[in-house]
């Protein structure tokens, strides 16, 4: 039974202080989520020491980076390297978000690239973000565009390593805008990711992969989207700022 995975992703919002304040109070709150539910914090780069250093030996809480360059060293000016992450200690990174493909030239090509440099390090595992636009959607299209995302991302992965990758599906059109996905578009979409991860690999792989759904998530909505049969967590914008807002999508299911 694959486990769920609610990750919140606090983009570019908090500075030290708060990060270290929320870290504290959501260890205060840890004893309410359920066993089978993993949660995750990905925050800002000069956030992660102090949430990692704030949780302490609170090990339920993953911490995760939102983005990082596919070379190890370099002059790439403002880029922060894999292997950098993983002194400073992250379990997860976000790879392909839809902002990071809009505003910072992200590719189908580069999203590749960073998922196979991730993929060597055993102790860091990628959420790979994919979705499809509201053009995109009203024309009818949008299967074949998040499988052709699919496709490329995975494109030179071994079926092993296809296994670590949590796929967040997020169409563009709900992210920041209040426009929630229904319980049943966010499964349809999950379902046909699954199937694309079948046919690339196997049933069985596709059955390990954890598919979440990324978009307006809220306390309020975030139950009948888990009930669904194809999704198994959240990536989780602004409701993730606050522990309360957090916590109540952690346990809603």
């Amino acid at each position: 039974m694959r486990r769920l995975l609610i990750a919140g992703n606090w983009k570019m919002h908090k500075n030290k202080a708060e990060a270290s304040a929320f870290a504290q109070e959501l260890k205060g709150k840890i004893s309410q989520l359920s066993e089978n539910v993993d949660i995750a914090i990905c925050a800002p780069f000069t956030q992660l020491d102090t949430l990692i250093e704030a949780l302490g030996d609170e090990k339920r809480v993953l911490i995760g980076a939102q983005n990082a360059h596919y070379e190890d060293a370099g002059a790439f000016t403002g880029e922060i390297s894999i292997p950098m992450l993983k002194e400073v200690g992250v379990d997860l990174l976000i790879i392909g978000h839809s902002e990071r493909r809009q505003y910072f030239g992200e590719t189908d090509e580069t999203v590749n690239l960073k998922l196979k440099r991730i993929l060597k390090e055993e102790d860091i595992n990628p959420i790979l973000c994919v979705g499809e636009s509201l053009e995109i959607r009203e024309s009818g299209e949008e299967n074949s565009f998040v499988e052709s995302q699919i496709v490329a991302a995975f494109k030179d992965i071994s079926a092993e390593d296809a296994k670590r990758i949590t796929v967040a599906y997020e169409p563009i059109w709900a992210i920041g805008t209040g426009k929630t996905a229904s319980s049943q578009q966010a499964q349809d979409m999950c379902k046909v990711i699954r199937q694309k991860i079948s046919d690339l690999y196997s049933d069985a792989v596709s059955d390990e992969v954890i598919i979440q759904y990324g978009g307006s998530v809220k306390p309020a909505n975030a139950k009948e989207l888990l009930s669904m049969e194809d999704i198994d967590g959240a990536l989780v914008g602004g409701a993730s700022l606050k522990v309360e807002d957090f916590v109540g999508i952690c346990t809603a299911k």
